[in-house]
């Protein structure tokens, strides 16, 4: 990965040093050039005896001026100009005198850009993209009629996007991405008929998307995410045929997919994810044949998925979660031979998974959780994908963790409606099928008997009186709660105990929970962390909370009801929950062997394999998805994010652990968390006086996880008086960006592929999370969306997997007797 590809520093002293020397003892060639200064007297002076406009050189002075320039990239533009364009001013480039090039991207840059750049009248090429150029964009750009390209991106522009830029009849791309431009976005910008490639992605720009742009004749890219844009998409958007990508995600708008999409048939990648849409896919998509990726995530898309998918035969990713489709998965979707990535999770789908999808050699991402779906899971997706691609669809079988299907046990499909009987085709049954007809009703007669007589010695044996010298047994029924069976099962003993189940796989019986072996996993200041392990051989966690800073049980019931209903591939889920007699309080979870992301990156055995890149960014995109779905979704914040609270699970997605338990815990003692979470080296500054969590203190302990996956360094071990965040900004600030990357990721940027500009712009995306100041900080939202650009080959499942708790120290397993079993339960 050379520095100069990544945007850091090269070192141009030297050659700027080469050229003084040379004009050193030139002192003819310099008396030449004023001869000819006095000859040309309004223009300036370049080496090779071509005059430079006098404007262009009073306008680069200017724009000089109003920047900040800390690292001195912009040292050699002084003087009187003789070198400005022939290579010692850093970053222009010139054609007969005139400057048609500014290119100086990642060089550290402040301040803001200049309105002389409007002198510049042959510019050509704008680029200070990634610097942290601030103030607002120069009108005067308006003035450039050779413009064709503006590359601000990943600054702090603020203000508006200036309507002079459709004045710029050749541009050609407008990249204005990653600032925080705001108000609406010009309909002049139109003007600019030349126009193919538009960014103004990830702004905080409103109102409408302009119905005018769509009369772009040669529009080819459309980047308006991750806006606060609103109304609906224009119904014209079929007339751009040049059309290749369009990005309207993480918007405002509302409304549906106009039928005339199908007109851009040239579109390649269409992202739609994360609006207000409403009514069904239309059927004009199928004409979209070139598509490669297709996302309409979390939106309120209803009807069926057309059938016509088949045509999609560069398809690569197909994802409509969180979305309210109904009706069957088609089974054309079998004959997308390209694709890689399917997920319909959180829709209203019914009717079996297609055997068709087997065939899909190249799928490595499958998500259909949380649908109706009913019936086997084909053998080929079970075996390659886990249980969290299935979970949530509670007549579905046949896949780890779930029923074995039978000809009993196998779900029934929802019968279709009935024909009139004027249509109806009658036949006789043959004797195979009379015998096999009354075979069943006998068997269903069978199983009901059986039914009716286990219930009844049941509630015999209940009824009875104890036998004498016996303690009496209270006995409860919990009703609902949560989003499972809610079933509640007292333990023995004076006054009884509940257990309550959300839903899931898990399925035991108090006397199991309090009988298990227990091994203990952690210690945190809301309470202990057990493995248990039960009388079957499986296993669970089960976090007994601290009684005296615990709420009351009229308190604590609600709240753990709450939680018991939040759901998300990217949460550990709250499975059930046991309050005993004497007030102990244990919440139940899966077990996760692998451990937490601590124990993942800093307490690997020196054989193990590396963590490599793809790995990390996996593990970051899951940790982004889950936390936006906690914030926006959900309405809560977490408070506590650490390496310690984040699991893993069999394919290394991230799960968060302890989402909501401030809410079961006292004031004291979620300050005392906080309190933790400054020393392990995760807490925002601001929280030595706020006191109380919020969504951008949660998005500071994001950003230094992403640190920590990105150095390799544990957050908690400073470096010379330093913390991680600052360590790594001031490293950076020294220009040896390289020297903050764990050495196993630059073994991997070494390798030539495209890891070590992913890295950088990690990096920056990281160190934007931890900003000092808190409205600085990107919403989660946003540092998904940027991962997902950074890196949008990796296929991160939207899995909701079974997670245990932090592994930080290992005790003994012991056998729960009598004696240990008061460990787990008091």
């Amino acid at each position: 990965m050379g520095c100069c590809r990544t945007g850091v520093h090269c070192g141009a002293g030297p050659r700027r040093n080469q050229l003084r020397r040379c004009w050193g003892g030139g002192g003819s060639l310099v008396l030449l050039l004023l001869l000819v200064a006095v000859a040309v007297p309004a223009r300036g002076q370049r080496s090779d005896g071509v005059v430079i406009a006098q404007a262009d050189l009073q306008g680069l002075q200017a724009i000089r001026q109003a920047l900040v320039d800390p690292r001195g990239f912009l040292a050699g533009w002084n003087g009187t100009g003789l070198d400005a364009c022939s290579g010692g001013w850093t970053g222009i480039k010139c054609a007969r005198g005139k400057v048609v090039a500014i290119q100086l991207p990642f060089k550290g840059l402040a301040g803001a850009l200049s309105d002389k750049v409007g002198q510049l009248a042959a510019l050509r090429r704008l680029s200070f993209h990634d610097n942290i150029i601030g103030g607002q964009v120069p009108a005067a750009l308006g003035f450039l009629r050779e413009l064709r390209g503006v590359y601000l991106h990943n600054n702090r522009f603020a203000g508006a996007v200036p309507p002079a830029l459709g004045a710029c009849a050749l541009l050609q791309t407008l990249d204005l991405s990653g600032n925080s431009l705001s108000g609406s976005i010009p309909s002049a910008l139109a003007n600019a008929t030349r126009l193919y490639r538009v960014n103004l992605a990830y702004n905080n720009l409103s109102g409408v998307v302009p119905a005018s742009l769509t009369s772009l004749p040669f529009l080819e890219s459309l980047q308006l995410n991750n806006n606060n844009l609103s109304g609906v998409i224009p119904l014209t958007v079929g007339s751009l045929r040049l059309l290749h990508d369009l990005s309207l995600a993480s918007n405002l708008i509302g409304g549906s997919i106009p039928d005339g999409i199908g007109n851009a048939t040239k579109l390649r990648n269409l992202d739609l994810s994360d609006n207000l849409l409403g009514g069904s896919l239309p059927e004009s998509l199928c004409n979209l044949t070139l598509l490669v990726e297709l996302d309409l995530d979390g939106n309120d898309i209803g009807g069926h998925i057309p059938a016509c998918f088949d045509g999609f035969r560069n398809l690569t990713k197909l994802s409509m979660r969180r979305n309210v489709l109904d009706g069957e998965i088609p089974a054309t979707v079998g004959n997308l031979s390209a694709l890689s990535l399917f997920d319909v999770s959180e829709n209203n789908l019914t009717g079996e998974i297609p055997t068709s999808l087997s065939g899909l050699v190249n799928l490595g991402s499958f998500n259909v959780s949380y649908n109706n779906l009913s019936g086997p899971v084909p053998a080929a997706l079970s075996n390659k994908f886990n249980s969290s691609s299935f979970v949530g669809n509670l007549q579905l079988c046949g896949f780890n963790g779930s029923a074995i299907c039978t000809s009993v046990s196998s779900p029934l499909v929802a019968p279709s409606p009935p024909l009139p009987l004027s249509e109806r085709r009658t036949r006789k049954l043959n004797k195979k099928e009379l015998i096999f007809a009354v075979a069943g009703i006998l068997l269903l007669f069978f199983l009901l008997f059986c039914c009716v007589f286990i219930f009844w010695r049941k509630d015999k044996k209940e009824s009875s009186p104890p036998k004498k010298g016996a303690k009496d047994v209270t006995t409860k029924t919990v009703g609902k709660a949560g989003t499972g069976t809610g079933k509640g099962t007292d333990t023995g003993g004076d006054g009884g105990g509940k257990l309550v189940h959300f839903d899931g796989p898990l399925s035991f019986t108090a006397d199991d929970l309090l009988c298990a072996t227990a091994e203990i996993l952690g210690k945190s200041t809301y309470g202990t962390v057990y493995k248990a392990t039960m009388e079957d051989g499986s296993y669970v966690a089960v976090k007994r909370l601290r009684e005296k800073i615990a709420k009351s049980q009229k308190e604590f019931e609600p709240e753990v009801n709450a939680l018991g209903k939040l759901r998300h591939p990217n949460l550990l889920a709250l499975r059930a929950y046991y309050l005993g007699p004497k007030g102990e309080k244990l919440l139940v979870f899966d077990y996760m062997p692998k451990g937490n992301l601590a124990s993942f990156l800093h307490a690997r055995a020196p054989d193990s394999s590396p963590v490599d890149w793809p790995t990390r960014m996996n593990i970051a995109m899951g940790l982004a998805r889950g936390l936006h779905h906690l914030h926006t979704d959900a309405n809560m914040v977490h408070g506590n994010i650490t390496s310690n609270n984040i699991l893993l699970d069999e394919g290394n997605d991230a799960k968060i652990a302890d989402c909501g338990l401030s809410r079961l815990m006292s004031a004291a003692a979620n300050s005392s968390v906080i309190a933790a979470a400054g020393a392990l080296g995760y807490r925002a500054p601001e929280l030595s006086k706020l006191k109380k969590a919020n969504t951008k203190t949660d998005i500071y302990s994001l950003g230094v996880v992403m640190l920590e996956l990105l150095t390799g360094k544990s957050p908690g071990d400073t470096t010379n008086g330093l913390d991680l965040p600052q360590w790594v900004a001031s490293v950076v600030e020294e220009e040896w960006t390289n020297e903050v990357f764990d050495l196993e990721l630059m073994k991997d940027a070494a390798a030539g592929s495209d890891t070590g500009e992913e890295l950088v712009k990690t990096l920056k995306l990281a160190l934007h999370c931890v900003d000092p100041s808190p409205p600085a900080r990107p919403e989660a939202q946003q540092v998904l969306r940027q991962l997902e650009q950074i890196k949008p080959s990796i296929a991160v499942s939207a899995a909701s997997s079974f997670a245990g708790e932090p592994s930080h120290t290992t005790a003994t397993a012991t056998s729960v007797t009598d004696e240990t079993k008061s460990t787990v339960t008091e």
